[in-house]
């Protein structure tokens, strides 16, 4: 195994010393040799453990030709839409499309298809009929069971009964990918259906299995409801069976996560950290923004209702030792282009690093969120690990500036303010970006989020903290308008905040139901997850609540006074606009 890029062509498996690859890997990105891209990961994951692996990045699905440029593989072929989920990333909430691909050479907005991976999975099943399919990646993943598909309106059946594929790998998928391939390497006529972390298609269910609600042409808000519960009580640690004409789906528990070690080992693998040459001097977005990144840890313990990660990656944090994280800095500040600056070290949430159970239970505990509505007492919130790693990072010579650009839970950052203290002094470049998501805690609560309360403490505590130090920095908040249970009441109290303190924001998102989260149920049935009915905003009034909220720009102005004429809040026009 060597800094030899995966090939891509059959002259580089030529160049391999190979006559045909063991799995291909399709991808919807370009394709990165980078430990923050899936596909390099799982690749690279594979040919460690002895497999001979292609990749075919961006294959045009309108010619079929160009999914058989590495020929048959011995093995499986894997497929992923990408590092994003394939809708997100080509239309905006507006159903738009958006005007670039940060996973694409030159931002090109045409490299993929809708529904990448469905795509890409029957395409193949048309030419290599006897080639096992295996589905992986966050769109997959997040496409297991029935979802509600926001781009459509409608539900969907599990991806896996649509993309005629064998396997569906769900969360991080190295432990199922690895035991698929050792599995059809042992007997390649035996589909397993057993195998921790994936989902497949079977002829009945077992007798101590849980089965959800049977899935049919004319599923209502009610049965939808139902099977979400019931996967949500049991899928960390249960089978779960659901039919669908005649046969099975049935979702295995999740895998287990890697250890330190394991993590360790991954990381040290031979990434070139680079494009593909065959890019040439093309500009991939993407890695632009994180090649000299480090990722520090797995998992997110935060249960916002409205995020998929604790579903992809799981509740647990499996964190990396401070010697692998260090190694690969210094490997960073050793490149020729490496220009002193670390742009950001963390995972999903920064200060999760080194956290834990320390009942041991996090994998299979029946609380969506160890945060949420107070901090789970078994929860290990020390970041004495975190601020000595940051400490141990800064101090290798060749880094001038080391930030830290990934999210801060800042409830959990107030249990230790000294964090925050070192964040403001050390690991801020003049703007920390965080994202209290909104102002109403009535709407904060639906989401799973902390009181505004608290991060108006984290603000003042990191702003003395930077006065101390003499700078001169800022909090840029991240707001999320349309949230369901969101009225423009609420919209409101977030412009009215905003414009108090004359905070400007240059991005809002408009929220987008996350297949399988627990928003998109709310947003499907307007209910909330006890029953209640909940408003649930849409169309003009959408376009209402991100003018209130963006209040200061000009052509905002109509629809600022239209938004407060329809809530009743004539009386606050002349503040709003003047």
């Amino acid at each position: 195994m060597s800094k030899n890029i995966l090939p891509v062509s059959k002259v580089e498996l030529r160049e391999s010393g190979w006559s045909q690859p063991d799995i291909i890997l399709i991808s919807g990105d370009a394709y990165v040799d980078h430990p923050s891209f899936a596909v390099a990961m799982i690749g690279r994951w594979l040919e460690s453990n002895g497999y001979k692996v292609g990749i075919i990045a961006q294959p045009d699905w309108q010619d079929p030709a160009s999914f058989t440029i590495l020929g048959k593989p011995r093995l499986f072929f894997g497929i992923t839409s990408g590092n994003m989920d394939s809708m997100i990333n080509k239309y905006t909430a507006q159903k738009k499309l958006r005007s670039e691909d940060a996973y694409s050479p030159d931002g090109a907005i045409d490299m993929r298809p809708d529904r990448a991976t469905l795509v890409y999975s029957q395409i193949l099943h048309s030419i290599y009929k006897d080639v096992p399919i295996v589905l992986g990646g966050i769109e997959a993943s997040m496409r297991r069971l029935p979802h509600y598909d926001y781009w459509s309106d409608k539900l969907r059946n599990s991806i896996l009964f649509d993309s005629r594929a064998q396997f569906l790998v769900y969360g991080m998928g190295e432990r199922a990918v690895l035991e698929i391939a050792e599995s059809l390497e042992q007997n390649p006529k035996v589909l397993r259906d057993d195998i921790a972390g994936t989902c497949v298609i079977t002829g009945k269910a077992a007798e101590d299995g849980i089965v959800l609600p049977e899935y049919h042409n004319k599923y209502n808000k009610k049965e939808f409801a139902q099977m979400s519960d019931i996967y949500e009580k049991n899928y960390r640690s249960r089978e779960i069976f659901q039919k669908f004409a005649g046969r099975w789906l049935k979702l295995n528990p999740p895998a287990k996560a890697l250890s330190t070690s394991e993590l360790d080992t991954l990381y040290a693998l031979p990434f070139t950290r680079k494009p593909h040459p065959i890019y040439k001097n093309q500009k991939i977005t993407a890695w632009e923004q994180i090649h000299n990144s480090v990722t520090t840890h797995r998992g997110c313990f935060g249960g916002c209702n409205f995020c998929g990660i604790g579903y992809h990656q799981g509740k647990s944090i499996q964190s990396r030792s401070a010697a692998s994280v260090l190694k690969e800095l210094q490997e960073i500040a050793a490149e020729d282009d490496f220009h002193g600056t670390i742009s950001d070290l963390g995972g999903a949430s920064a200060n999760m690093y080194g956290m834990y159970c320390r009942e041991n239970i996090s994998a299979t505990c029946k609380r969506t969120s160890c945060l949420f509505p107070d901090i789970c007492k078994n929860l290990s919130t020390d970041s004495k690990a975190l601020q000595n790693l940051l400490k141990r990072a800064a101090r290798i010579p060749e880094i001038k500036h080391l930030f830290v650009a990934s999210g801060i839970r800042f409830d959990l950052a107030l249990k230790d303010k000294s964090y925050i203290k070192q964040i403001a002094e050390s690991h801020t470049g003049g703007l920390l970006k965080l994202a209290p998501e909104h102002k109403s805690d009535a709407v904060l609560n639906l989401m799973q989020k902390p009181g505004f309360e608290m991060y108006q403490e984290f603000l003042k505590e990191f702003t003395r903290y930077s006065r101390e130090a003499g700078k001169n920095q800022a909090i840029v908040p991240y707001m999320i308008i349309g949230h369901p249970g969101a009225t423009l009441a609420d919209t409101i109290e977030l412009a009215l905040y905003l414009k108090r303190e004359n905070v400007k924001l240059r991005q809002v998102q408009e929220y987008i139901p996350l297949p399988m989260t627990a928003s998109a149920r709310m947003y499907y049935t307007s209910e909330d997850l006890q029953g209640n009915s909940i408003h649930v905003a849409k169309g003009r009034e959408l376009r209402l609540m991100k003018a209130l909220v963006q209040w200061y720009i000009p052509q905002n102005r109509k629809l600022v006074i239209e938004a407060l004429n329809n809530a009743g809040r004539r009386d606050l026009i002349k503040f709003f606009v003047n």
